[in-house]
Formats: C-alpha cells, sequence, structure tokens
C-alpha cells in the first residue's frame, strides 16, 4: 500500500469514523464537541513559528509534560502547539499547561486536512509522541522543509510486523522524519528494517524514568489519610483499570476484607465514561464504595473509594501502600509502570505488559515488580506485601534503583530536538 491508496481507503472510512466518533459521543459526549477542528474547520487562532507537538492521549501528554515545560523555558519566544485526538487527552494539557500552550484537535490524517492545520501552524519543529504515525501530516511537514520528530518512541516485534506488511508506505513516511528518538536499541534496529535512515535513529532510553514528584504530593497523602483517620489501614489502588478488569479487582477486595475488614480499595477507571458504572458496579456488589469528585470523606466504614476525577492520579497512588497498574489483566498492554515505583511503591500488575516490555522487564529483574494472573494470585500479593514489611521495602528500594540508573533520556532527546531547531 502506498500513500496515494491509504489516503484513498481513508476517504472512504470517513462515514465509518463519524458514526464511531458519535458512538463514542453516547457515553462520553464531549466527543461529540470541536468536530470541525478534526477537519481542520474551525481551528482557534494559532501563532506561527514554534514548536508542534502532538500527543495522541492522556499518557503521551503527560510523558510529553516535563519536554514541554524544558522547551518553553529554553525558547520562551517560540510559541508551543499541543495538539491530541481524544477529549481527555485536551483536558490533561489543559490542566498541565493552561494558556501557555496553543491547543486543538490534530486533524484526521487526510492531505487536505493536514495542509490546512500545518498552514495554520507553520511550525519550525514536529515532535510527535511515541508512535503515533500519520504518514500525510509527515508528508506535509516534509514538502515545506519542516523536520519532524518521533519522540520516546516504541515498537514492538508484533508493531513491526504490522508495519511491514504496508512496506510502500511505511518506508517512506520513516524516511521522512527528522529524528526517531527510541527507547531501546531492539526498537532501534526495528524501524532501521522498516526504512528508517539509520543517521536519524537515535537510542536515548524512555523520558518516562525521568519523571519527578513533587516532595509535597507525600506530605498531602499523608495528611489526608490523616483526615480519613487511616494512618494504620491498609490501603492499596488499583489504577487505570479497563472494563473486565474491575469485577476481578473487586473479587481481590473482597478475599482481602475476609483477613482485613478495614481495608480500603482506591479504584481508578482509565476512562471518564467509566466512572459512574464502574462506582454502580461497586454498589452492585454490597462495597460500601465514595466517589472522590464528590469531596465525601471517606470514613471507617468505607470499603472503596473510587478515583473518578482527572489529573490526580500520582496523588491517588501516594495514598496508598501497594500499587496495582491495570490494562494487563486484559491484553490491553499495560499502563505506566514508573510512576508508582517513582512513589515507592511495591508495584502490582497482570502479564499483558506488551506495551512496556523493556520496563517491565527491568522492573521484574530488580525486583520491583511482581505480576498477577487472577484475583486469587492478586488479593495473595497485595495481603503479603501488607504483613512482610521487609519485602514490600525491598521492592520500593528496587524500583526507585530503576529508575535512578535509567535517568538522562529527557536531556538526550532534548539534544536531538535543538539540534533540528538549529537548522
Amino acid at each position: 500500500m502506498n500513500r496515494t491508496l491509504y489516503t484513498l481507503l481513508f476517504h472512504l472510512g470517513l462515514p465509518l469514523i463519524l458514526l464511531r466518533l458519535f458512538w463514542r459521543g453516547r457515553r462520553a459526549p464531549a466527543y461529540r464537541q470541536r468536530i470541525g477542528e478534526r477537519f481542520a474547520l474551525g481551528l482557534p487562532a494559532l501563532r506561527p513559528g514554534g514548536i508542534w507537538v502532538h500527543a495522541v492521549s492522556v499518557g503521551e501528554s503527560i510523558a510529553a509534560a516535563p519536554m514541554i515545560r524544558q522547551l518553553m523555558a529554553r525558547h520562551p519566544q517560540l510559541p508551543i502547539t499541543v495538539t491530541c485526538m481524544t477529549p481527555t487527552g485536551s483536558e490533561r494539557i489543559r490542566a498541565l499547561f493552561g494558556d501557555s500552550v496553543q491547543h486543538c484537535y490534530l486533524p484526521y490524517d487526510l492531505p487536505w486536512a493536514a495542509a490546512r492545520f500545518i498552514e495554520r501552524a507553520r511550525p519550525r519543529l514536529a515532535v510527535v509522541m511515541e508512535t503515533e504515525l500519520w504518514p500525510n501530516h509527515i508528508h506535509q511537514c516534509a514538502q515545506r522543509g519542516i523536520p519532524v520528530a518521533l519522540a520516546n518512541a516504541r515498537l514492538s516485534e508484533r508493531s513491526a510486523r504490522g508495519y511491514a506488511r504496508f512496506s510502500g508506505l511505511t518506508a517512506p513516511m520513516l524516511g521522512e522524519l527528522a529524528l526517531i528518538a527510541v527507547q531501546t536499541e531492539a526498537e532501534a534496529e526495528r524501524f532501521r528494517r522498516l526504512g528508517a535512515r539509520s543517521a536519524c535513529v537515535q537510542v536515548t532510553g524512555s523520558i518516562k524514568f525521568d519523571l519527578s514528584i513533587d516532595p509535597a504530593l507525600p506530605q498531602r497523602a499523608e495528611q489526608l489519610r490523616g483526615q480519613w483517620q487511616a494512618q494504620h489501614r491498609p490501603v492499596w489502588i488499583a489504577a487505570s483499570t479497563h472494563q473486565g478488569e474491575d469485577e476481578i479487582v473487586l473479587a481481590a477486595h473482597r478475599t482481602l476484607l475476609a483477613a482485613h475488614p478495614d481495608a480500603l480499595l482506591i479504584l481508578v477507571p482509565r476512562h471518564p465514561e467509566r466512572f459512574a458504572s464502574v462506582f454502580e458496579l461497586c454498589r452492585r456488589e454490597g462495597l460500601s464504595a465514595v466517589r472522590r469528585s464528590t469531596g465525601e470523606a471517606v470514613q471507617s466504614e468505607t470499603q472503596v473509594l473510587v478515583g473518578d476525577t482527572m489529573g490526580e492520579l500520582l496523588f491517588l497512588f501516594a495514598l496508598a501502600d501497594v500499587a496495582f497498574v491495570g490494562g494487563s489483566l486484559v491484553p490491553n498492554g499495560g499502563h505506566n509502570l514508573l510512576e508508582p515505583a517513582a512513589l515507592g511503591k511495591p508495584v502490582l500488575s497482570g502479564p499483558h505488559l506488551f506495551n512496556f516490555l523493556e520496563i517491565a522487564a527491568q522492573l521484574r529483574e530488580a525486583g520491583a515488580l511482581r505480576e498477577v494472573a487472577d484475583a486469587e494470585q492478586l488479593a495473595r500479593a497485595v495481603g503479603e506485601l501488607w504483613c512482610d514489611t521487609a519485602v514490600a521495602q525491598g521492592m520500593r528500594d528496587a524500583g526507585l534503583r530503576v529508575l535512578k540508573a535509567n535517568q538522562g533520556a529527557l536531556q538526550r532527546l532534548l539534544a536531538g530536538l535543538e539540534r533540528l531547531l538549529g537548522r
């Protein structure tokens, strides 16, 4: 498949894309808003000549935040435009940066929409987070001499095989990238095999290791636990859970309650449209639950706190003694394991970690990560970590060592971006 055929198929698929957008809008009304931006219509006024950063959704926006702040500090005269594809990503960008950056949805990857957006922004540099590859946007930049960098790039063997099936589209697109800053040498080799220019591929590591924790965060968490009178209660968090995982987590919590009647679970669904249904699930299961968004205090009889707020995940991690990271008991590929590790929490996950293979392997080998397969194993692992403080402390220390050993990726990435800006 080449880019012309890809573009034709994209146009033919537009009715299905719009139907999916409206279907998602039934559960999350924000998907029905700002639809024009997705076609480069009604874009906000954008000051041109700066840096364009694309972060597809919440996780990429959070990962990009330190990089964006460094670029703002180094180049205060350059406007920074941050795009995303999801309402939750949009909310996160606004919460992180307010009016200090320009923001809109990235238009769909259609030549005319991409051209209209790029003509409006006219960036000096485009930075795409992770592996959000859009052939027409990249080609429109290349035609105008705008360097495009792929930052914190990931490429699993499975994804590489998928891209290889469309080499007529993939190879020219990768050849137009000015910098591919990858997390590991294995991923670098996959990009080269697919057609990336060797001189443009650089192993920088994962910028997710360069996570800095506000020292006030654990202090605020300790104060809140004091207000709940929960300093001595066993507390665990199940974060970024997906559909199909909540039932497993609640079953594990029921088992834990049998041995620890005062146990508290902080349950944080990944997607906001599921907040209400997960709360109702807790109630149907006969568990005493409150929602974080209501401000209702956790009482001694509260068994589940549903984390239904945006931008508080690090704080909720800080409240817990043990952290389970979701998207991993179902085949979703997992989520960021480093956030709880950076807060000194023992980290648990399910077996499906294909989005974080290298990070998971390092944490596992260091003894900072324990994987579980079902509710029984999850309950046993949490219970053991509550009871065996030495093992829990060992996992905490191991996680912090892994982070410290891998830091520096952000500075290596920024060095590469500076070279492109200096062209």
